[in-house]
């Protein structure tokens, strides 16, 4: 998996629309000064940004649909999608398309969207903490959805409205080396933090007195690896917008070759997701003269290979 990955993430370097469509030679890189800058100042950083965008999304579906019990978990389970997509339209709004300003809003509303989950899911009572938690989520995830309407319906319609839209459809064409580095340091972390986690993943998908029985802490580490995987999601989120369908597919498609074991699910997830996240952006940057929301490519496959998955019972939804 990692050798298809780096073989994914070659060719992707060298394709795109200079100098003619569709690859660029490799002379070029040190033949050309402008195919050397287009190659190491755009294309890099922006391939990068999708192999840990890829990487994120599946390992959080992966965590949220163990940690829920529920196959068809992903990132919004928790309205952090919703939350991080209210928090870009607000600082549009407010400021105009400034990258920093709509990555720092994005990141802290999904953070928020967490924190609000957890002290909801407090105040609702039933006799599952995990049903508190989803019930908590829809709400944050409603509330901030509703936010988003009005974001747009304030926005300003030959501006700020297009660049809202295009966020929230998913993009990374304006990812540069400023933009991606301050937030690598904490998505690695995150992701080596779920790593470490990965046999214990599968203490927590079980019922709470046999993950106990096991050595699992029932709520703290529950908590704990649920917070690392919405930090993931809205540290990506804030600089790619929201591209969905990563989550909710590439962990069982894994599942379907692997296995649910976390020590070989988690590194396929990361290495798949990530190859499936740089083949799509590699596709709407290149199959026509404009850019594509990645977000498009995402859904359009994703939903194709739901369908496959679902009808060759491979997921199971009652589960």
């Amino acid at each position: 998996m990692f050798a298809f990955l780096v073989t994914i993430v070659g060719i992707s370097i060298f394709v795109g629309r200079y100098p003619k469509p569709v690859f660029t030679p490799i002379r070029l890189l040190w033949e050309d000064p402008l195919a050397q800058s287009l190659i190491l100042d755009i294309r890099l950083p922006r391939i990068l940004a999708a192999v840990l965008l890829g990487a994120s999304l599946g390992l959080s579906g992966y965590v949220f649909q163990m940690a829920f019990s529920n196959p068809i978990a992903d990132g919004g389970i928790l309205g952090v999608n919703q939350a991080a997509g209210f928090g870009a339209a607000l600082a549009i709004v407010m400021n105009g398309y400034l990258s920093m300003q709509v990555q720092i809003s994005a990141l802290f509303f999904g953070i928020l969207s967490i924190l609000l989950v957890f002290i909801l899911s407090r105040i609702i009572k039933t006799e599952n903490t995990i049903i508190n938690q989803i019930l908590a989520g829809i709400a944050v995830s409603a509330v901030f959805s509703s936010g988003i309407g009005i974001l747009k319906y304030l926005a300003d319609p030959l501006q700020e409205l297009p660049n809202i839209v295009f966020w929230l459809l998913g993009d990374l064409s304006s990812i540069t080396w400023e933009r991606l580095i301050p937030l690598i340091p904490q998505i690695v972390i995150g992701i080596i933090i779920i790593w470490a986690y990965r046999w214990r993943i599968n203490a927590l998908s079980l019922d709470e007195n046999v993950a106990f029985s096991l050595g699992a802490g029932k709520k703290f580490e529950k908590y704990f690896i649920l917070f690392v995987a919405v930090l993931l999601t809205a540290s990506v989120t804030s600089y790619a917008g929201l591209v969905g369908w990563i989550g909710l597919i590439i962990p069982n498609l894994v599942r379907t070759i692997f296995g649910t074991t976390g020590q070989k699910a988690i590194p396929a997830i990361m290495m798949i997701g990530a190859a499936y996240t740089v083949s799509c952006d590699t596709l709407a940057r290149t199959l026509i003269a404009g850019e594509i929301p990645l977000g498009i490519f995402t859904a359009l496959i994703g939903a194709m290979m739901l369908v496959i998955l679902v009808g060759s019972g491979k997921i199971k939804i009652h589960e």
